[in-house]
């Protein structure tokens, strides 16, 4: 009997994955078993057919050199963590390529020698190849977070949803670590997420999302099967629409 797989209710998302989600329960870096359990969610993801592209943070990295960046410039602080976002992008990629599935990485930041830059129509091309494509260096701008980033990204290359991944299981009308009566919102709309302040993403990521009506859904990197079930069109996680 042959067994019926779930089709994606998502046939190209954009994953926010934080450079925290890599460390595992390590003080800063990456944390390989922490990265190869997410990328064995991620290959099941692009084996269902879904169009993946992923932009990552640098804050893993950037921790361990943390007390080095006191008082810098925050232009100069900004271009250090875009550095960051890439050693992070080419962890993942490599990770993902070794499981042979293809991956690529995107920099909007010039290192040829190491990545190939940013470019829309080649990074449409990957995707409809079936390549997994991480974009790194954030949008290649100081002052701007990868949450903006992801935003931009997902609007360029006509995602259908952003996944923001956290270590919580969604959005929640309280902090669930500090109060048990918290309850999870199953979805909720961007006006109504900006008038209680969530704080889901920074307000310039958010305003792009809700102007261009690019839902976000939010949800817990953490939890096994989780992106799998968001792809589905589950109730999991949180969902922000316009």
């Amino acid at each position: 009997m042959t067994e019926t797989v779930a089709k994606p209710a998502y046939t190209r998302i954009l994953l926010k994955l934080s450079g925290e989600a890599l460390m595992g329960d390590d003080a800063f870096g990456i944390n390989r078993d922490t990265i190869d359990r997410m990328v064995d969610e991620i290959i099941a993801v692009s084996a269902m057919g879904v169009e993946l592209a992923i932009v990552i943070g640098g804050g893993n990295i950037f921790r361990g050199m943390a007390g080095g960046a006191a008082g810098m410039d925050r232009a100069t602080a900004d271009y250090m963590g875009m550095l960051a976002t890439v050693m992070n992008s080419l962890a993942l990629a490599d990770a993902i390529s070794r499981k042979n599935v293809p991956a690529r990485v995107m920099s909007a930041i010039s290192i040829d020698q190491v990545v190939e830059p940013y470019v829309r129509p080649k990074a449409l091309q990957y995707l409809e190849e079936g390549k997994v494509v991480v974009f790194a260096a954030g949008t290649g701008n100081p002052f701007f977070t990868t949450d903006t980033a992801a935003a931009l990204r997902g609007a360029e290359i006509g995602a259908q949803m952003v996944l923001k991944a956290t270590k919580v299981d969604g959005v929640y009308t309280a902090d669930p670590m500090k109060d048990p009566t918290a309850t999870r919102y199953s979805r909720i709309s961007f006006d109504e997420a900006m008038v209680k302040n969530l704080g889901i993403m920074d307000a310039t990521a958010f305003a792009l999302c809700r102007d261009q009506k690019l839902p976000i859904k939010v949800f817990s990197i953490v939890k096994p099967g989780a992106l799998q079930r968001v792809v589905r069109g589950e109730d999991e996680g949180t969902l922000v629409y316009a």
